[in-house]
């Protein structure tokens, strides 16, 4: 059965995507708030918890396809990753190996690393980035979804660019380090992170598929990511999915050309207007459509 409810996926929490984006009532969850596996440093602390340590995980279907998906609550430490939170991904990647899914479809949503649990947190993405490879390695794509409030940043940006696809939409955001971490570290005058324009035109959905760094835009809407989702995950049937390397010899080529050609913007308005990409001052002002038309339309006239 399908679900045709659809709303806005960045104001929705992470349970409330699992059941718009996946089939109506076929998500079975792993370890669920019952069963009360907490962090074990953040009590030490006195710091709050939640019972699925800010991540759900389990098996659903999408579209009939089997499927296994987690979501990141970022209501929660802001989708942040420690120890328990990283073990929940990991064993639900290498569960979906075991049990040959047609994929694995995350719903990110993090700042990164949890802070009160740093050795832990960054042992625990690491461990994700290998399960994501290696789930890659088994045939099995795995797609990601960025349109949460908080972003994909950090070690988690990382493990979204290990995924075979990314879905953005324009609202999301994606990158390793966050606007506020780089001013702190280089000061406002290179990276103002109360400029949100500025943020969003940086680290935005519209911004990354310009680039080439996202596979997918689609409007703001559970529905959308739904129907993105499922036709990214037909479109890697009988394709190979495992990291080549080939493919990270292109990824490498790829980032030195747009260093050579992009480093010394000041701004991403100057990338787009030397992408030739129509008017740089209108994109931010498209919907979803219009833009992957513009996009498709600039592509077609060869423009890299």
């Amino acid at each position: 059965m399908t679900s045709t409810r659809s709303s806005s996926y960045l104001e929705a929490n992470a349970r409330e995507r699992i059941a718009q984006v996946f089939d109506a009532g076929s998500f079975e969850e792993f370890l669920p708030p019952a069963k009360r596996i907490v962090s074990p440093h953040l009590g030490q602390l006195d710091a709050p918890v939640s019972f699925d340590d800010g991540v759900v995980v389990g098996r659903a279907s999408l579209n009939g396809a089997k499927v296994f998906a987690a979501a990141q609550e970022g209501g929660f430490m802001g989708g942040a990753v420690g120890e328990v939170h990283g073990a929940k991904l990991v064993g639900l990647l290498k569960r979906a190996v075991q049990e040959k899914a047609e994929g694995v479809i995350l719903l990110l949503e993090t700042g990164g690393v949890r802070l009160h649990e740093a050795n832990a947190g960054l042992i625990a993405v690491s461990e994700v980035m290998r399960a994501v490879l290696d789930t890659r390695a088994a045939g099995i794509p795995v797609i990601v979804l960025v349109g949460g409030s908080n972003g994909c940043f950090g070690g988690m940006g990382i493990v979204a660019r290990c995924a075979n696809a990314i879905i953005m939409s324009e609202e999301g955001r994606l990158a390793m380090s966050g606007p506020e971490v780089i001013e702190t570290a280089n000061g406002v005058e290179e990276f103002d992170s109360r400029d949100r324009a500025l943020v969003w035109r940086t680290t935005g959905g519209k911004h990354r598929y310009l680039l080439g760094d996202c596979q997918g835009i689609v409007a703001d809407d559970t529905a959308a990511f739904r129907a993105a989702a499922s036709q990214t995950l037909q479109g890697f049937k009988g394709n190979p999915t495992a990291l080549t390397l080939q493919a990270l010899e292109a990824e490498q080529a790829m980032l030195e050309q747009r260093i050579a050609r992009f480093g010394d913007a000041g701004d991403p308005q100057e990338i787009w207007e030397r992408l030739g990409v129509g008017n740089a001052k209108d994109i931010p002002m498209l919907e979803a459509g219009p833009f992957v038309d513009l996009v498709a339309s600039h592509r077609v006239k060869g423009t890299p």
